[in-house]
């Protein structure tokens, strides 16, 4: 199946590693161009040169204000043009309502929430006909995850702003979907089984709740995530897409 995607130009955030990193590593390989960013600049160039010469790596903190304009500006300037753009941070620190202080919940805020809504806002203004904008969200926009509660608090509240922006920039032709992950093989998802205090006892029971009994591979997500954001979703928008071998067991 042809995606279309040859010769188009995405923007894919948090992409030195993990879900990011499969995202892009599957766009290029079906023909399209990527800007992947990272707050270090020596790991976004490392990952973007192990992706080849369609890649380019830039660091980019989502918190900071002047991120979205430079990146998108790279894209239009550097590779000619903007077709989307997948908006993917890393997670919140875990805890309870006791545990996190108000400095966790505002860095977070600033990163997962305010800086999402920068990049969306800023891609859409460059956006024509056919763009697409992609948030990586999390399984908890249905289902609050017990320890996340940060997490918990933020990721409903950014899908529901994909949601708004599906129906207002809808008539322009560009598409808004979200992803949500839950058990992907992830360092993340790793650090959080280790959490418990025995990793593979953690695992063990996760996938005893996934119809498929086992964890989700960062490819599955990345050629997932990849279909989304190509042509051949054209008719796609305003959805939230669970990938998560049948984690959610509701409709």
């Amino acid at each position: 199946m042809d995606l279309g995607l040859k010769d188009r130009v995405y923007i894919v955030t948090g992409a030195t590693r993990g879900l990011g990193y499969a995202t892009a590593r599957a766009l290029v390989a079906d023909g399209a161009k990527v800007i992947i960013t990272g707050r270090d600049a020596q790991r976004a160039e490392a990952a973007a040169a192990e992706l080849g010469p369609a890649a380019v790596g830039l660091a980019a903190d989502n918190a900071d204000p002047a991120s979205a304009g430079r990146l998108v500006a790279a894209a239009r300037e550097g590779l000619g043009r903007l077709d989307g753009i997948l908006i993917s941070v890393g997670g919140p620190p875990p805890g309870g309502i006791a545990d996190n202080t108000d400095e966790q919940w505002q860095s977070a805020f600033d990163s997962v929430f305010l800086g999402a809504v920068r990049l969306a806002r800023s891609a859409a203004a460059a956006l024509g006909e056919g763009g697409v904008i992609g948030f990586v969200l999390s399984g908890s926009v249905h289902e609050p995850i017990g320890g996340l509660t940060i997490s918990n608090g933020l990721r409903p509240g950014l899908a529901g702003v994909a949601k708004s922006m599906a129906d207002e920039l809808g008539p322009r032709g560009i598409r808004v979907v979200g992803l949500l992950p839950a058990r992907i093989d992830t360092d993340r998802v790793r650090e959080l089984d280790a959490l418990s205090g025995d990793a593979e006892a953690s695992r063990t029971a996760n996938e005893a709740c996934i119809p498929l009994r086992r964890y989700g591979t960062t490819e599955e997500f990345g050629r997932t995530a990849a279909f989304l954001l190509s042509p051949a979703a054209s008719y796609l928008t305003g959805i939230m897409v669970p990938v998560d071998g049948g984690y959610r067991h509701g409709f």
